[in-house]
């Protein structure tokens, strides 16, 4: 462990810098951060792939690495830092938590980009914002540039999200089925799992600060259906002065209907894409075909998304044998034991 403060490069636009500048708030934890053009400029070793937030992390022999996934960063963060964990300590909600954080990450996502790219006054607002966070000190002709140039290249990627006209609809009824759940749940609780948020609280968090607090078309429909969500996202944003307790977290046995509702919308969408993903990848299929609420569902196969399914499946079979099967009885009804049969 060091005392030093973290270091970490990524953007106001992307949900998983959000997501994890939120999380080192909440955990007191120091940083420094860094945005693009600051990072291009201080000669840190790049990641394999770029991804946003990008982390400065010792490897085992003491040289900085770029690290960026955002849940095992979480993870690691749980083992070198103590106190205001993110982690439950129930191994049943301790499970449940993971499940939806990664709902979060990889399905939650799928709608924020398909509202930013597909409806026009989202695709102006992001081209010509976005490329400002990555220096805005430039003439009005290269920005527009720059704006042109990646909305562009984002559109193109809509089919590996799963964004066409097809599954378009799919996606936008499953995040108005979520505002509702999470509004209702919102109702009684301030987070997922009791009075202190957990590492799926900001997961969920990561992609509404896009979709609640800056793209306009889904913005609107949280303003307009989901007040709650919309204010628990600015809410979440620095939680650096909550004072958690291990009482906070509800447990196996207090589990409330809202939390049930939500486990639902994600049982009604999230194990058909996953499972149909996994198959492509196993047989090498160049297309991943599943139907979702009646409707066929096509994208192009995403490895990463087979690691979180075979991470979560390992995840269940790690649990001691009575909180196994606790979670097979509470993920029964909802749709969700479909990942793990």
């Amino acid at each position: 462990m060091t005392t030093e403060p973290l270091l970490l490069a990524g953007a106001p636009g992307s949900p998983y810098t959000r997501k994890m500048l939120a999380v080192l708030r909440y955990r007191r934890i120091a940083y420094h951060f860094m945005l693009p053009d600051q990072e291009a400029a201080s000669g840190l070793p790049q990641p394999k792939v770029k991804l946003l937030p990008t982390f400065y992390l010792p490897d085992e022999t003491g040289a900085i690495q770029p690290v960026t996934d955002s849940t095992p960063i979480i993870d690691r963060l749980e083992r070198e830092h103590a106190g205001r964990s993110v982690r439950p300590a129930d191994p049943v909600i301790g499970f449940l938590d993971q499940l939806i954080d990664d709902y979060g990450d990889e399905w939650l996502t799928k709608a924020m980009f398909h509202y930013r790219w597909v409806y026009q006054a989202d695709i102006d607002k992001a081209a010509a914002t976005l490329p400002c966070w990555r220096g805005f000190c430039v003439p009005d002709e290269a920005l527009e540039a720059a704006g042109r140039m990646f909305s562009e290249r984002q559109i193109g990627r809509l089919g590996f999200v799963g964004s066409n006209p097809v599954t378009g609809p799919i996606i936008e009824a499953s995040y108005e089925r979520f505002l509702a759940a999470f509004e209702d749940h919102l109702r009684h609780l301030p987070y997922l799992f009791g009075q202190r948020p957990a590492a799926a609280d900001f997961a969920l968090y990561g992609q509404l600060t896009q979709l609640a607090g800056f793209d306009p078309t889904p913005m609107a429909l949280t303003l307009r259906t989901a007040p709650r969500v919309h204010a628990w996202t600015g809410m979440m944003e620095d939680l650096s002065g909550l004072e958690p307790t291990d009482a906070d977290w509800i447990t196996a046995e207090t589990i409330p209907d809202t939390l049930i509702a939500l486990l639902s919308e994600i049982g009604r969408v999230y194990p058909p894409v996953m499972l149909a993903n996994a198959k492509a990848l196993m047989s090498g299929a160049d297309k991943v075909e599943a139907v979702v609420d009646g409707q066929p569902w096509t994208q192009a196969p995403f490895p990463y998304q087979a690691k979180c399914l075979k991470w979560l499946r390992e995840a269940r079979e790690a649990l001691p044998d009575a909180a196994r099967a606790k979670v097979d009885g509470i993920l029964a009804p909802t749709g969700c034991g479909a990942l793990f049969a």
